[in-house]
């Protein structure tokens, strides 16, 4: 598989569908044209309370490839709404600015922000240059929390990678609470070119969730329930050719209690 190292991107796009994977095992694949689009992960643990809800913690496996195997366009923005069962609470949660994590390494970053931490994973990227051969790489990237602004939610991405030398890039994602008929939660990533436009996201894998305690109370970054047996999940990714996938994912879950 070609990759390469440009997490901002992949670290984007992993907070957006994070909230996705709510199911181990639960793998489906979308494929709009030559663009194919596969996630797979899980929430643990996968049994949860049909009424109030419970601590949980998030992992989830992407990948974007092409039916020809050629490079595939660059991801550009993930738009997705998530089931109202899903919940996130930061409040309480020692924060991080991006002024702290700019120019940093990966361990520099964490030293800076490690209590603000909320996830970690890696990213593999694909960077095709006109009238060369296209080269890969992998780079860890790092979640931090952002501060809660209303009902929103500031989620920080940082990605130490190499195209063509050592960089930190740093971005952000949203996390809003709605009132959208079965969905309570939106996620929004618009994703900045990497390599000067020449990169894409071919596979991510992230586990997101935090533990912590605030006056004196247990909290968990992400909290579900399953009154239904199941979770939803729809939305929309933008490549940079302007093709436009939309994104339906059912997820089986076990109501206890």
């Amino acid at each position: 598989m070609r990759t390469s190292r440009h997490l901002v991107h992949l670290t984007a796009i992993a907070v957006a569908l994070v909230f996705a994977a709510a199911a181990f095992g639960a793998r489906k694949v979308e494929c709009l044209g030559n663009i194919c689009i596969a996630d797979n992960g899980g929430i643990s643990p996968s049994k949860l309370p049909r009424h109030g809800s419970a601590p949980i913690t998030a992992r989830l496996i992407g990948e974007i490839s092409t039916r020809d195997g050629s490079h595939p366009p660059a991801l550009r923005s993930v738009d997705l709404d998530v089931d109202r069962t899903i919940g996130i609470d930061a409040v309480g949660l020692p924060t991080c600015t991006l002024g702290r994590i700019e120019a940093t390494t990966t361990a520099e970053a964490r030293r800076a922000c490690g209590k603000a931490m909320v996830g970690s994973g890696e990213a593999e990227v694909e960077v095709a240059f006109p009238e060369s051969t296209p080269f890969s790489a992998q780079g860890p990237l790092l979640l931090f929390n952002g501060g809660v602004h209303g009902g929103t939610t500031r989620v920080l991405l940082h990605a130490y990678v190499a195209v063509p030398a050592p960089t930190a890039i740093v971005t952000t994602a949203t996390v809003k609470r709605i009132h959208r008929g079965r969905f309570g939660l939106e996620i929004e990533a618009r994703i900045p070119p990497i390599a000067g436009a020449a990169g894409s996201v071919t596979r991510f894998e992230l586990k997101v969730g935090r533990r912590f305690t605030y006056e004196g109370r247990r909290k968990s970054f992400l909290t579900a329930s399953c009154p239904t047996g199941s979770w939803v999940t729809k939305g929309e990714v933008l490549f940079s050719d302007q093709t436009r996938a939309g994104l339906t994912h059912v997820f089986p879950c076990t109501p206890s209690g």
